[in-house]
């Protein structure tokens, strides 16, 4: 290849959708129903990537600082509001508030630590560097928190009566809920944890693999992938305890008593 991506034309980019067209088969033919889904799931990648890639080449192209936060800022009311989509349970004024407090705050944070420390960009706003990292981090932090909502809610709502059971017992609601927000932090930081594990060995990660394509040294395609899982990490670990911190506070009113999310 001689350091040269190989490029993909229109033909060999529709050839690919075969893929897509076997599963359609499968669910078809089993019976299983998802077969809307999985169309609009793949016109919509396709549109969506199409869309950003025009928007990338413009953004990459004239390099100013406010571009490169407005688009920042655009990732993170994204994962925001798919963050509210994916979760079933209802919602109130507070827990969202929370929800997009912790993924600001955890992914931002991560993301300055990463851009100023550790890869020390010079520029900061460089948006070759900043946006591929920052959607990464703030992809996974959506993921995390989402799994953290999901477990907290479910678990309020399975223990109310154990959680009821303490606070008629004298227990603050920190006390009474110490369980359900350790195991909603553990539920959510898991999958991260177990794609380092298999990392490298079970899988080639996307940013790796990008970059060996593009002719970067596997070596220095390593650190750049070691450094950006750890922020990754740092970042979900961060959002999520942000959240469940605060998060369980939104089951209880201003007198400590349990309220229905239904």
């Amino acid at each position: 290849m001689n350091g040269q991506v190989e490029q993909i034309g229109l033909w060999q980019m529709v050839s690919a959708y075969i893929f897509v067209l076997f599963l359609l088969f499968i669910v078809r033919r089993r019976k299983i129903g998802r077969e809307k889904e999985i169309t609009i799931a793949a016109l919509r990648m396709t549109l969506q990537l199409v869309l950003v890639g025009y928007v990338l080449v413009f953004v990459f192209d004239l390099r100013h600082p406010g571009l490169t936060v407005l688009y920042i800022a655009a990732m993170l009311v994204f994962a925001v509001f798919n963050i509210f989509r994916r979760v079933k349970t209802r919602l109130n004024r507070q827990l969202k508030l929370i929800i997009a407090g912790s993924i600001g705050f955890g992914a931002l944070v991560s993301l300055i630590y990463f851009i100023l420390v550790v890869i020390m960009l010079d520029p900061w706003y460089e948006p070759r560097y900043v946006i591929p990292i920052a959607g990464m981090i703030v992809g996974n932090s959506m993921t995390g928190i989402s799994l953290g909502v999901k477990h907290l809610a479910d678990g309020m709502k399975q223990q109310r009566e154990h959680i009821e059971g303490a606070l008629m017992m004298g227990a603050q609601p920190k006390e009474a809920v110490r369980d359900i927000v350790n195991s909603a932090f553990d539920s959510a930081t898991l999958p991260t944890i177990n794609s380092m594990v298999g990392m490298g060995i079970v899988f080639l990660p996307g940013m790796m693999t990008g970059q060996i394509l593009s002719g970067v040294s596997p070596l220095t395609a390593i650190n750049y992938q070691i450094a950006i899982m750890l922020g990754i990490l740092g970042s979900v670990s961060l959002c999520v305890i942000v959240f469940v911190i605060f998060g369980y506070r939104a089951f209880f009113n201003k007198r400590a008593q349990l309220v229905s999310m239904e």
